[in-house]
Order: C-alpha cells, then sequence, then structure tokens
C-alpha cells in the first residue's frame, strides 16, 4: 500500500479539513491545532506501517503502535467528556479521506477500487470498535473516580465537641457505602478520641432491613473502637416501617432529631450547655 504513502500530505488535509467543517466539532475541548497534531501523528504511523499483507490482517502485530495511539487519544477524549459519537466520528473521518484518495488513485478502474476499497473499510471499521471500546473503558474509570468522590463527600464526620462527632448521611445507604461510612467514622474517632458518634440519617429517603443491617453493622463498628453511638433523624414514617418490618433496634439510642441526640451526648458527658445573657452596661 505505498500509494497512500505518496499521498500522505493529500489524506491528512481531507481529514483535517471534514473534522474542522464538521459542526459537531467541539472546539471548547480541543483546539485546531491539537486536533491536526493528533491526526497528523496518526497519519504518519498508518500509512507507514500499511502494506498489502497486513492489509488483510486487521490483528497483525504491526497495527500495535496504531492501536496505542488510538487507545490514547480514546481515553484522553473520554476524561475531557467528549460523546462515544464524537470519538467514534474520528477514525471514520480517516476512512472517509482514505476511501476518497483510492477514489483519485483508481479512476476508471471499478473492480482494483472496489476491492482496496474493501480493504480499508474493514481495517477502518475494526479500528473504529476498538477505539470505542476503549473510549468505554475511560469514561468508567472517569465515573467510578466521580462516585468515589461524591461518596468521600456526602458522608462527612464533623467533630461538634470535644468527644462528639455527628455523621449525618443523605441518600441511599448501600453496603458500598456503609464501608466508607465505618472506615472515615472510625478513622476519626481514632484520631480525635471520641467517646460519642451520632449518625444522622434524616437525609436517608427510606430505611429497609438492608438499610437497618448496614446501620446496626456501623453501630456494632462503633463500639468495639469504645464509643457509643447514636442514631438521630428517625422521622415518624421511618419508625412505623422499622416496626413494621420487626427490626429490633432496642439495644441502640435513637433519637428524633440532631438536636437530641446532642443533648443526650452532652448528658452523657456531664456537659451543659447554658445561654448567658450579659447586662448591658449603663454609661
Amino acid at each position: 500500500m505505498n500509494i497512500f504513502e505518496k499521498k500522505k500530505a493529500q489524506i491528512l488535509e481531507l481529514w483535517v479539513n471534514n473534522q474542522l467543517a464538521d459542526e459537531g466539532l467541539r472546539e471548547d475541548l480541543i483546539s485546531n491545532e491539537e486536533l491536526r497534531a493528533s491526526s497528523e501523528e496518526l497519519v504518519d504511523i498508518l500509512v507507514s506501517t500499511l502494506n498489502e499483507e497486513n492489509i488483510n490482517n486487521v490483528y497483525s502485530p504491526d497495527f500495535d503502535p496504531v492501536l496505542e495511539i488510538l487507545a490514547g487519544i480514546s481515553i484522553t477524549r473520554a476524561r475531557q467528556g467528549f460523546s462515544p459519537r464524537e470519538t467514534g466520528l474520528f477514525v471514520l473521518g480517516l476512512k472517509e479521506a482514505l476511501l476518497s484518495v483510492l477514489q483519485d488513485i483508481y479512476a476508471g478502474e471499478a473492480s482494483k477500487l472496489y476491492s482496496e476499497s474493501l480493504k480499508v473499510n474493514k481495517l477502518l471499521d475494526n479500528f473504529s470498535m476498538v477505539m470505542f471500546e476503549t473510549f468505554i473503558k475511560g469514561r468508567e474509570e472517569v465515573i467510578l473516580r466521580q462516585t468515589d468522590e461524591i461518596a468521600e463527600i456526602s458522608t462527612p464526620v464533623i467533630r461538634v465537641w470535644d468527644g462528639i462527632l455527628a455523621l449525618p448521611i443523605i441518600g441511599t445507604l448501600d453496603s458500598a457505602r456503609t464501608q466508607i461510612v465505618m472506615e472515615n467514622l472510625l478513622q476519626e474517632i481514632v484520631e480525635t478520641g471520641s467517646s460519642i458518634a451520632i449518625l444522622d440519617i434524616s437525609g436517608v429517603p427510606a430505611v429497609d432491613s438492608l438499610v437497618a443491617q448496614h446501620l446496626i453493622k456501623t453501630v456494632s463498628a462503633t463500639r468495639l473502637m469504645g464509643a457509643e453511638c447514636i442514631i438521630s433523624g428517625i422521622r415518624p414514617e421511618i419508625a412505623q416501617t422499622i416496626v413494621h418490618l420487626g427490626i429490633d433496634l432496642s439495644d441502640i439510642i435513637t433519637k428524633a432529631s440532631l438536636a437530641s441526640a446532642l443533648r443526650f451526648a452532652f448528658a452523657n458527658l456531664n456537659l451543659e450547655v447554658r445561654k448567658v445573657v450579659k447586662e448591658k452596661v449603663s454609661r
């Protein structure tokens, strides 16, 4: 396939111009210079790699450098926020440029044009699939990282007083999140030497048997660290659900509100908070 080597500059210009003319071009995510640089790198390695033997073997090791470049572009675009369609069109645009050059080369040779076009189609379609698969993996990594970050943010352990910690839980409490809650809470108990921890579930939309079991596990782990655990934010509907499900929380201190839990914690630590009214000083 040395014919492409001679037409490398033409292929690059066709491809880049097609990308720049696309209405869906994301100039907010990639500059024209970056687009041309990545396109030129891929064209150079692809054209120098292609030959009559490997073009019929999409799994040829010769294409490993090409696939490596495509994988890098896919991962980068996944992290930048490109859509799967926008990423897939990157390779499909290259195929269009290659087919256009073939039409010029084999003008008047319909049979030769057909056979060579089939080879290019098969090869570039395979590259497109590889790029798409890599993109999906990259997006999954981004989503998992964001999920972990959100979980960390949504389970803050707050030091409300010396010896008293509070952990407001907002959203559904599943197994993975329970593990994060326990780890953060136990670590903070060790670092602060706190003896009371308050789990406020007023932001939990519903409590079923599974959520209750997660709460019981957290309370048990806290007690093993030598701290007492209080569950606050027990709304009337949650109380009814717990009773209906027959869940036994009798050995766990529960309060209707965070304020009530704080009052209990203060009393447990023999602390008293009083409002002091300062007298006005007359001049």
